[in-house]
């Protein structure tokens, strides 16, 4: 039999007017919208839908609303799919995406994620500032070269691997004269290319403690729940399986890098075929593609269809 993961992407894949089309032809897509709406108290769903695009791009709106949208897709697959969709043996989110897996497998709430991860957003600029983060993409790098570019890195100030997405495509994160300095080594060390990204936060990463710190004990008053399939954590891919180890790792992954490599061979390994990334985008998608070319990798966003979504082909009998 098929075996079967969902996978939650993570900020990032936010784009003006995600969702709108789903809520418009699905009840249950119109319902989540409502209920992240109600939750903040605030018509996120109008910023999601119309923008301005650089107001949804800002951290602390694009993580609700892409846990929003995602959870639409959700709703949409479940209310479409009966009897024809594998249930999943694993779920996975890429970063802020654990949220989204967290509150598909009934761990956490959709209202209480809706409010945790706005908290997350605002957490993560607020532990920015002050400390010059940076973060840099490395692309071309052979992985067996990442133990020197980080020690050669760090260095220079605090530094390390805030994402590990596919063969030769790593994120780096950490001060800016460790990140410049990256840049320059990375390139030596037979790197591609090195891009220093746009972001002031340095995510992932160590500069991101007084965040982990915060959201610790806002996350010590949430109900939280054994999860229904079972999860990965970020960091090192091990499976969450209680309560608590979830919300421990919604701790943990603010200042540790995503192995979305690690997470992806994991599950592979584990026996799954088949990876449906659940939300806006296909950036998983492809990533998974290049990770594990001999699975299949479905995005649900299909740009072509009349409201966006379209079921895995050939469906998987469940």
């Amino acid at each position: 039999m098929t075996s079967l993961a969902y996978v939650f992407p993570g900020q990032g894949s936010q784009s003006v007017g995600m969702g709108q089309a789903l809520a418009a032809s699905s009840p249950a897509a119109a319902a989540v919208f409502a209920e992240a709406d109600a939750a903040l108290g605030e018509p996120l769903t109008r910023l999601a839908w119309d923008g301005p695009e650089d107001d949804l791009n800002r951290t602390e709106q694009a993580q609700p609303a892409l846990l929003a949208a995602s959870m639409a897709y959700l709703a949409v697959l479940r209310e479409r799919a009966a009897g024809e969709v594998a249930a999943p043996t694993f779920m996975a989110g890429h970063s802020m995406g654990q949220y989204s897996a967290m509150v598909a497998a009934g761990v956490i709430s959709l209202a209480d994620g809706i409010r945790l991860v706005r908290e997350r957003g605002r957490l993560m600029q607020a532990s920015g500032s002050g400390r010059d983060g940076a973060m840099a993409a490395i692309l071309g790098l052979d992985d067996a070269a990442l133990p020197e570019l980080v020690r050669q890195a760090s260095a220079h100030g605090v530094f390390g691997v805030a994402n590990r997405n596919a063969p030769g495509q790593v994120v780096v994160s950490g001060e800016r004269a460790a990140i410049d300095a990256a840049a320059e080594i990375a390139k030596s060390l037979g790197a591609r290319r090195a891009i220093v990204l746009p972001v002031s936060v340095a995510a992932h990463s160590p500069l991101m403690a007084d965040a982990a710190a915060r959201m610790r004990e806002v996350l010590a008053s949430v109900e939280f729940h054994d999860p229904s399939v079972p999860l990965l954590a970020n960091a090192d891919a091990r499976p969450l399986t209680t309560a608590e180890a979830c919300r421990a790792e919604l701790v943990e992954h603010l200042t540790t890098g995503v192995d979305w490599v690690r997470a992806v061979e994991s599950m592979h390994d584990a026996g799954v075929t088949t990876f449906v990334e659940v939300g806006p985008g296909k950036v998983l998608t492809n990533l998974i593609k290049r990770i594990a070319p001999d699975a299949t990798a479905w995005a649900l966003d299909e740009p072509g269809a009349p409201d966006r979504f379209a079921l895995p082909t050939p469906s998987v009998p469940a």
